[in-house]
């Protein structure tokens, strides 16, 4: 994983995730109440390795992560969500 901030000054988190495609956890600019953008930042070709097109990374509320965690902490725990 790698830190740093956007060109706006926002915090972003890189990394990749399982399939090698390229992920972002990033702050959200948003200025009505604090939000993450998360997910797959661009979608690279598993076999040519070639971006392919934009990816798709969910816009997230504190309370929607709130209601994540515990079942992100069970998969730690775990290897289940239920």
């Amino acid at each position: 994983m790698r830190i740093t901030k956007t060109s706006r000054g926002f915090d972003l988190v890189t990394f990749k995730d399982r399939y090698d495609q390229p992920c972002s956890l990033q702050k959200s600019s948003i200025a009505t109440e604090d939000c993450i953008w998360f997910g797959i930042h661009e979608q690279i070709d598993l076999y040519t390795k070639e971006v392919v097109g934009p990816g798709q990374r969910m816009h997230l509320s504190q309370d929607q992560v709130k209601e994540l965690l515990p079942l992100l902490q069970r998969f730690i725990d775990t290897g289940e969500i239920n």
